[in-house]
């Protein structure tokens, strides 16, 4: 997409040193219940809903009967509410014996019999956001050793009832001790979120040393305003956040809200092109039960996947952003292959935007574009020649290109482009992958 030199410089920014648990290598993926399902724990009037063993077991079923484990989906995701108010004799802390009787232990191993990991949620201050117990430095040890004893992959602690000394304090220590019970424990930092997410307050560098990712910025809310608010502010603030990204370590801008109430299908598919090009975990927040084919279809899209899992781990850019209310976001994949994202901020009508890949900074050349959405290749494309690209109002198009020829490797696999090796194979022409009009076939 860019000059080689660029990528090379933006690859050598995200190779700084990341938490030694080797964990996390690409965005992790999965489920979480915070968004959907809040704190409710009114299980007598609402027991499909509230927080409880049978809402994470009926997750669990679904990722795995429904495809999501097999495309990378693998966590469920516990957040507050699960605790009892009260540690147990020995100062442990215990779920609710009303809403999870089988305890937090049978509840893994349920879901690890489907192929999945289990996360928690802890909080490092007096109490958890909500009012649970929270995780008190004196107490840092004796939950990293409950959490591995139960069978917990991830832990994200939160900062509620904290302040900033015992943050510093306290989120190197939890990573030691979660690395010292000998349990691989993928941990998710909010950290950033409490000190404003930026330098000096932060320090990135610490943080990938620590944390396999974390959240940089507030919460998300099922509202189109709230997915602006984070694009917005990753965006400001690119120059700082994409270096600090990289396999192991990750900027988390938060949730999915696809197949909630707040986005149409458009900006449903506009924040999952987003969230792949910022190479951001990929957590739903939504109920797998009920889930329209239309969330299912867009969360599923293998092409976004691979973008969002690919190997190198570098994290996005938006390009520019043009007064017609069109931004460009571009992130360089490997293989010399990278996403393009077409964003339209206009909410009057479908607005035809014309440029050219020379106009954005691409290596001359030919390319390959495949319609991320649309599913299908579309003709050749020279870096000097002008194409048009009509974007849906508070829509997308999203692009994965590759430079022909083909790299040596690709040729060498017969015509298989090593992003989608696990997902598509394209057929060849003079050892070329994808001939012009050819399909990505399963």
């Amino acid at each position: 997409m860019t000059s080689p030199w660029v990528v090379f410089l933006l690859a050598l920014s995200a190779a700084t040193s990341a938490l030694d648990n080797g964990l996390m290598r690409t965005p992790p993926m999965g489920w979480l219940a915070w968004e959907r399902f809040r704190c409710d724990i009114d299980c007598e009037n609402d027991p499909k809903n509230c927080i409880s063993e049978n809402l994470f077991r009926d997750m669990a079923d679904r990722l795995a009967e429904d495809g999501w484990r097999e495309l990378g989906y693998v966590y469920i995701n516990i957040d507050d509410c699960w605790a009892s108010k009260q540690r147990d004799s020995q100062g442990r802390l215990q779920p609710d014996p009303q809403r999870f009787p089988g305890g937090i232990a049978k509840l893994a191993r349920y879901v690890h019999d489907r192929g999945l990991k289990l996360g928690i949620y802890g909080d490092l201050g007096t109490f958890t956001c909500m009012g649970y117990p929270g995780t008190t430095l004196d107490r840092i040890d004796t939950d990293a050793q409950t959490f591995a004893e139960w069978g917990i992959d991830m832990l994200k602690l939160d900062g509620c009832y904290s302040n900033a000394t015992v943050q510093e304090q306290g989120y190197p220590l939890m990573s030691k001790a979660l690395n010292a019970t000998g349990r691989p424990i993928g941990y998710s930092c909010s950290w950033p979120a409490y000190q404003g997410g930026l330098p000096p307050k932060v320090n990135y560098t610490q943080l990938g040393q620590i944390c396999n990712l974390w959240r940089n910025y507030g919460d998300i809310q099922d509202s189109w305003d709230s997915v602006l608010n984070i694009v917005d502010w990753f965006s400001t603030n690119q120059d700082v956040l994409q270096p600090a990204a990289g396999p192991g370590r990750w900027n988390d801008p938060d949730m999915l809200i696809i197949g909630d109430f707040g986005l149409s299908l458009d900006q449903s598919r506009a924040q999952m092109a987003l969230w792949a090009i910022m190479a951001a975990p990929l957590f739903m927040s939504n109920d797998l039960r009920t889930l329209s084919s239309e969330a299912r279809v867009i969360l599923q899209n293998k092409a976004v996947i691979s973008i969002n899992q690919d190997q190198m781990g570098i994290q996005g850019r938006c390009l520019l952003k043009e007064k017609s209310g069109i931004e460009v976001f571009w992130r360089p994949l490997s293989n010399s292959a990278s996403a393009l994202v077409f964003f339209s901020r206009r909410t009057d009508m479908p607005y035809r935007y014309t440029t050219s890949l020379g106009k954005l900074n691409c290596t001359a050349g030919t390319y390959m574009v495949y319609d991320v959405f649309l599913e299908k290749l579309l003709p050749e494309l020279n870096d000097s020649k002008d194409f048009t690209v009509s974007i849906n109002p508070t829509g997308v198009v999203m692009w994965y290109l590759w430079p022909l020829p083909a790299p040596q490797e690709v040729r060498e696999r017969g015509g298989v482009y090593p992003d989608f090796r696990r997902k598509y194979r394209v057929s060849s022409r003079k050892g070329q992958p994808g001939g012009l009009g050819s399909p990505f076939v399963l």
